[in-house]
């Protein structure tokens, strides 16, 4: 009884040697697992990652600033070039515009009474036009038509007789000119003493002059197309 015990206790603490020893062992393997060396690597390579994550951040930020002031320089860029076109169209004639100006109106000398015809045979011809749309230019008119055809610079005005043709156009009087410009000035410069109204006038021509607040002038419909002018490449 005594040696059963004795056994029984002893196998008992055999068994605990042996799970104090283990444990110990495992501690110390779970203390002892890094070593210290390698611990302060991991660590320098951790801020090293923190530096280089910061420095990549940076780059990121900077690189969306550029782009953002890239995307808001093109949309400028492309504002500004929208600008230039529509200022250039606005110039070539190309686009109606609308504003204050005169309306001048030619027609050729009235019948007589009694059907006797006309108080004069004399018929306006291309270089009257020309001459009231040069007159109403100098008097700093900003666009003009004749009978609905915008004049631009290489517009024609040509006897095709009995006909005057305007951008290819036939146009018949009474021959209505629009300008628009500042109305007193352009009327003012048609009206002087001894001017273009008066030597019409003269010549038996019918001519009124009416000024308006707002006119509306239409833009140049033809194709424009360059067989031979080409630009001069600067080198």
């Amino acid at each position: 009884m005594k040696l059963s015990t004795y056994l029984s206790l002893g196998l008992v603490a055999l068994v605990l040697g042996v799970l104090i020893v283990f444990q110990f062992r495992v501690t110390r393997h779970i203390e002892q697992g890094i070593p210290a060396g390698r611990a302060q690597e991991l660590a320098l390579e951790l801020r090293q990652l923190e530096k280089d994550k910061s420095k990549l951040e940076a780059e990121a930020n900077d690189l969306s600033l550029k782009l953002e002031q890239v995307t808001r320089g093109q949309t400028e860029a492309e504002k500004a070039l929208k600008d230039e076109l529509a200022k250039a169209r606005l110039l070539a004639g190309l686009v109606p515009v609308t504003g204050p100006g005169i309306e001048v109106t030619l027609d050729n000398p009235p019948q007589q009474a009694g059907g006797r015809g006309p108080v004069s045979l004399y018929a306006i011809r291309d270089e009257d036009l020309l001459r009231v749309i040069n007159e109403l230019r100098g008097a700093g008119a900003e666009a003009l038509s004749i009978n609905g055809q915008r004049i631009v610079a290489h517009t024609e005005i040509r006897w095709a007789a009995p006909f005057i043709n305007v951008n290819l156009t036939r146009v018949v009087p009474p021959y209505h000119i629009l300008a628009i410009g500042k109305p007193d000035n352009l009327k003012s410069a048609l009206e002087i003493p001894g001017g273009l109204v008066e030597y019409l006038q003269d010549l038996g021509v019918q001519v009124k002059i009416q000024p308006y607040d707002r006119l509306t002038i239409p833009g140049y419909s033809r194709t424009t197309e360059f067989h031979y002018a080409k630009p001069v490449v600067k080198g």
